[in-house]
């Protein structure tokens, strides 16, 4: 069974700790934050004050998918607000390993993620350092949008990667996740799904991530 992670930046933000509570009631594990900056992806999500009010309600692990440039300067802040895992992506970090290293000292769990176009040979000599690996089934920067095909593919080889260099990494998937894919997501090698729109413009959310769940 999968990780189901609901991804906040789909939640009714008039109405975020309602929705928030009906996550810590379900059988999702994770909530995924997604911080955007405007440069490395086109828009701008929430950052620290929201994330901190976040924190307060949600009693589940804080998976955060940090968007934006330089984000080896904002490491330490991410772990005083309470982020369990921590991911950055493989685009903007020349100097991920260091990265990596610095978000595991900040006792954090280290995620890397890959932009549908990025190859998996990049992660050859990192997987192993590597806790999560966040591949990106659409396009970073907006909700919504239509699933990638060729990321069963991605999956598939990252997969390969993982079992053949020994590594004990979560593949965990982001974009244009449903319940009409999460089946095949998970044969494919997925161990976590990440789901907005599916879960938070359903009318019944929870009866979405039961079914994810159980992909």
């Amino acid at each position: 069974m999968p990780i189901v992670a609901p991804s906040v930046l789909a939640a009714d933000f008039l109405n975020l700790e309602k929705d928030l509570q009906l996550i810590n009631q379900s059988e999702a594990e994770w909530f995924h934050l997604d911080i955007m900056d405007g440069v490395f992806v086109p828009n701008i999500s929430y950052g620290m004050p929201v994330m901190k009010a976040i924190k307060k309600v949600a009693k589940k692990t804080l998976d955060v998918h940090l968007m934006i440039v330089q984000p080896e300067r904002y490491i330490k802040e991410f772990a005083a607000l309470g982020a369990d895992i921590l991911t950055v992506h493989y685009e903007v970090s020349p100097h991920l390993h260091r990265t990596l290293q610095e978000i595991k000292n900040a006792g954090m769990k280290r995620g890397v993620s890959l932009n549908p176009h990025t190859p998996m040979s990049v992660l050859e000599n990192i997987i192993t350092d590597v806790d999560v690996l966040l591949i990106m089934s659409v396009n970073p920067g907006f909700g919504g949008q239509k699933f990638i095909e060729n990321t069963y593919d991605k999956i598939k080889a990252a997969k390969e990667l993982i079992e053949r260099k020994g590594a004990d990494t979560i593949i965990e998937i982001d974009g244009g996740v449903s319940p009409a894919n999460a089946s095949k997501l998970v044969a494919a090698g997925a161990d976590a799904l990440v789901a907005g729109s599916a879960v938070f413009g359903a009318e019944n959310p929870l009866e979405v991530i039961r079914q994810l769940k159980n992909s």
